[in-house]
């Protein structure tokens, strides 16, 4: 019998890396195994001793009678027992409900190599649907930072200060905090890919009224709108690539995934500077993002195809109906009617039980949640630096930020090869299970670098001291900030496996809401401070917190021990 991803609706397929082995056993020693088995079942209390000398016909003593009301406490003792299994992070179900019988009438995989399952897809095949989600996660981070670049332009066309018009900003981020309870719950129930691409277009579609705005309220609201639906594939994208990738390739998987997350803002202030200078104006940032939205959006919608292994499964099952005439067959998804309390505790109230329960979860969102918020607040930061310290025009002075993206790409090439190596090799010595502190080897380097880079940009920042040096910084602050929060997005992944879509939630909202804050007090603090000591602040901090992830390295497998989501 062959166990798929898709036995829980609610287990993320990447991490299957634990998953069980597939039964290879012959037929016939299954029946004598479940003959034997009938044979105990019908003689409790014949032990093998009795057996042995047992021969030859001699007479045996009668079973005794059972007790009802002892069977019945028996049996109430281990239902109790498999709850409170459940309940301690819901594993994997128990290899003796293999043993069952299977449901003839219930679609499943047609054996491990099965070409329908993503995970046996041709590799040029996986890797090209990742390129094409990283593509459509960059049209959503690009459009979350384009408009930090008309935040003068519009403060002066609607009279107010550049602080108010920050919002445009916080707000489009604040709107990804609720993406999981929306698309996460959708992802499960209807597959990742119609609901990723109704994000998409909405998203777009909630470009064009800020385009046209006449007043604040439309450009706010349709803001938080668009960062609402541009959230579906932060959401979802990573539930994509695990449904395809093994633990190995999904960590490289998800450097693309999270380059794209990060690149895509850096992008934003270099192309809506130029063209809010041209005579396009900043109307067009958002004309702009709008075209890429849908461009991209109908190009994945043709292009990439159903990965949910539990939908695939459902598909087939409606298909094998039809072409059968059994109107009996289904599959897993079939018996599991929306249920709406469910949801609810999945998507909303485990998530922060979780982060106030679960240490772990706990710092290392406070890791990222930082780091995510420093990057949101570079946004401010870098034209007080290049463009009023400096004297910089709009366009010029968003060049820096290319300093991010060289920073984002060589972190990601460190991932890259230490999972390559080291990630693999352990893996392999553990015969195939993840150990989830190794993912922490490429952080606690991203978490040096981090900090470094912060007080290089700050004390080179000084305008008598040739701007070379101030840019360079951006490369090991960009290196820091992937590293951190991409092993840190991966680390929790692999730490609460079933339970990962609500650690991520609780992740995902911490983090939007540092992203839309940090950008509302960085003009004050670095006018008052000056860019040297209020970058130094920030790197005094990210200081702080960079034995977080040396502390899970070290302690990491104990406490999982003691936790009620870690299934290990």
């Amino acid at each position: 019998m062959v166990h798929h991803p898709a036995e829980s609706a609610e287990a993320l397929p990447s991490l299957a890396a634990s998953s069980d082995v597939s039964s290879t056993a012959p037929v016939e020693k299954e029946k004598d195994h479940t003959a034997a088995d009938d044979t105990l079942s019908r003689r409790p209390t014949e032990t093998l001793s009795q057996r042995n000398t047992s021969s030859n016909n001699e007479p045996r003593a009668a079973p005794p009678i059972s007790n009802p009301n002892r069977d019945l406490e028996k049996q109430n003792t281990a239902a109790s027992s498999i709850r409170r299994k459940r309940t301690r992070g819901e594993q994997f179900p128990d290899p003796e409900d293999e043993s069952k019988p299977k449901d003839p009438n219930l679609v499943d995989w047609d054996g491990p190599d099965d070409p329908g399952n993503p995970q046996n897809w041709p590799a040029a095949k996986r890797w090209a649907i990742t390129c094409m989600l990283g593509l459509t996660t960059f049209v959503i981070t690009f459009a979350s930072s384009v408009f930090s670049s008309a935040t003068e332009a519009t403060a002066m066309q609607f009279g107010v200060s550049m602080e108010v018009m920050t919002l445009g900003t916080s707000l489009f981020v604040l709107g990804f905090a609720f993406g999981p309870i929306i698309w996460g719950p959708l992802s499960e129930l209807y597959g990742r890919k119609y609901p990723l691409y109704f994000g998409i277009f909405v998203f777009a579609i909630f470009q064009i009224p800020v385009a046209v705005a006449q007043n604040l309220q439309t450009i706010f609201i349709c803001r938080f709108f668009g960062g609402l639906f541009g959230s579906a594939p932060l959401a979802i994208i990573g539930g994509t690539l695990a449904d395809m990738f093994p633990p190995v390739e999904r960590g490289i998987a998800i450097c693309i995934f999270a380059g794209a997350t990060f690149i895509g803002p850096v992008a934003g202030p270099i192309v809506g500077g130029f063209v809010t200078m041209s005579h396009l104006g900043w109307r067009w940032t958002e004309y702009i993002t709008a075209i890429m939205g849908f461009f991209f959006g109908a190009l994945g919608f043709v292009l990439v195809p159903e990965t949910y292994a539990a939908v695939i499964l459902q598909q087939r099952a409606k298909k094998r109906r039809f072409e059968t005439r059994n109107w009996a067959l289904h599959a897993k998804l079939d018996e599991s009617p929306v249920n709406p309390k469910e949801i609810v505790q999945k998507y909303l109230l485990r998530p922060f039980a979780m982060l106030i329960m679960e240490p772990i979860l706990f710092l290392v969102t406070l890791y990222m949640a930082f780091v995510y918020g420093i990057l949101y607040l570079l946004f401010s930061a870098y034209p007080i630096a290049f463009q009023e310290q400096r004297g910089w025009n709009l366009g010029v002075g968003a060049l820096p930020f290319l300093s991010i993206t060289v920073g984002v790409i060589i972190g990601s090439l460190i991932i890259t090869y230490i999972t390559k190596t080291r990630f693999a090799r352990k893996l392999e010595e553990n015969n195939g299970q993840v150990v989830p502190e190794e993912r922490l080897i490429p952080m606690m380097i991203g978490g040096a670098f981090f900090p470094a880079g912060l007080f290089w940009f700050a004390w080179t920042s000084n305008p008598n001291i040739l701007w070379v040096p101030q840019v360079m910084s951006g490369a090991l602050i960009g290196a820091g900030i992937l590293m951190i929060f991409m092993q840190g997005l991966n680390y929790i992944i692999d730490c609460y496996v079933v339970n990962a879509n609500s650690a991520i939630a609780a992740n995902t909202f911490l983090r939007s809401f540092f992203g839309a804050g940090f950008p509302l007090f960085a003009t004050a603090m670095y006018h008052t401070l000056g860019v040297d000591w209020a970058t130094s602040l920030l790197g005094f901090l990210a200081v702080a917190l960079f034995p977080v992830p040396i502390l899970f390295y070290v302690y990491g497998a104990r406490i999982r021990q003691t936790s009620s989501y870690s299934p290990t």
